[in-house]
């Protein structure tokens, strides 16, 4: 019996070992960030990532969100520490953290940082970011190989969706407005590039960026064949000046989502492909081009 304790203990003891063994990983700077073990304790400062970090079956170690986080459920009850541009830097240093993913854009790394805080920078502007990103949040979580199974489900989604939509409707370009703005997803932008996974173009060009700010003229002279708003802006896009003309609103080739389902579409993540099935259970509903 005391032998069979001993390998017991000792078998404990490597597990303990293994998962207490310090991680490095690369972010999307260039840099290499070293931890003396995966992280416990964690604030995410991107819906994205937290996303991506619950996914991966760390959602009990977040102490803290963004503002913006919202799923899964449970992360409503997290402390929310501003967006972007105002996070809140005292509140989220008192909670703790051994580690803060945060997106390029966040403004406050430097700041996290010199607080002597564990910063991750982790991108997500396309289908290739957001993988390479599952696979830096599987391996600083410590366990790596969780990555390559939530790509693998999105990537099933994906090829299901492109299925769903009707051969008639492939090559039909699209216009994808983005927030209730002026702003449209490019086709460098990882909602761009689901639109040419599901087999439908695209009215911006690979010139103008992921996400330009478009001259509403721009959409009326390039006459988009589907429209893909949030609900409430595409209501009232017939009444902009010279949109009245757009075919694609005449004859009512819009995809207008709910602000949950809308929201969904523009975040890029583990749910990249739940998103492509909600598109193209629009276009399909949409029936065969006129």
């Amino acid at each position: 019996m005391i032998h069979h304790l001993l390998i017991s203990l000792v078998v404990s003891a490597a597990g303990l070992s293994a998962s207490a063994a310090p991680v490095t990983v690369p972010d999307h700077r260039g840099r290499t960030l070293t931890l003396p073990a995966p992280p416990q304790r964690i604030v995410t400062l991107m819906p994205s990532l937290t996303e991506g970090v619950c996914a991966l079956g760390g959602c009990a170690r977040l102490v803290g969100t963004d503002r913006f986080s919202n799923a899964p459920a449970s992360v409503a009850a997290l402390p929310k520490l501003g967006g972007l541009e105002g996070a809140q830097v005292e509140r989220l240093a008192a909670l703790r953290p051994d580690l803060v993913i945060v997106a390029p854009s966040a403004r406050i790394t430097d700041r996290l940082e010199q607080l002597g805080l564990k910063v991750l920078v982790v991108e997500s502007n396309t289908h290739a970011d957001v993988k390479r990103g599952l696979g830096i949040l599987a391996t600083v979580l410590g366990d790596p190989g969780g990555a390559a199974t939530a790509w693998s489900a999105i990537e099933r989604d994906l090829q299901a969706a492109s299925a769903r939509v009707p051969a008639g409707m492939r090559g039909q370009r699209v216009f994808f407005e983005v927030d209730g703005s002026s702003y449209a997803a490019g086709r460098s932008s990882f909602i761009g590039e689901t639109l040419a996974r599901l087999g439908l173009g695209n009215i911006v060009g690979p010139e103008l960026g992921p996400f330009p700010k478009l001259n509403p003229e721009y959409v009326v002279r390039a006459q988009p064949d589907l429209i893909m708003a949030v609900d409430r802006s595409a209501a009232t896009m017939a009444a902009r000046p010279g949109w009245s003309t757009l075919k694609a609103l005449r004859e009512q080739r819009v995809c207008g989502f709910a602000p949950d389902r809308y929201e969904l579409l523009i975040r890029p993540g583990p749910r990249m492909g739940e998103a492509a099935l909600a598109l193209a259970d629009c276009v399909a509903g949409l029936g065969p081009a006129r």
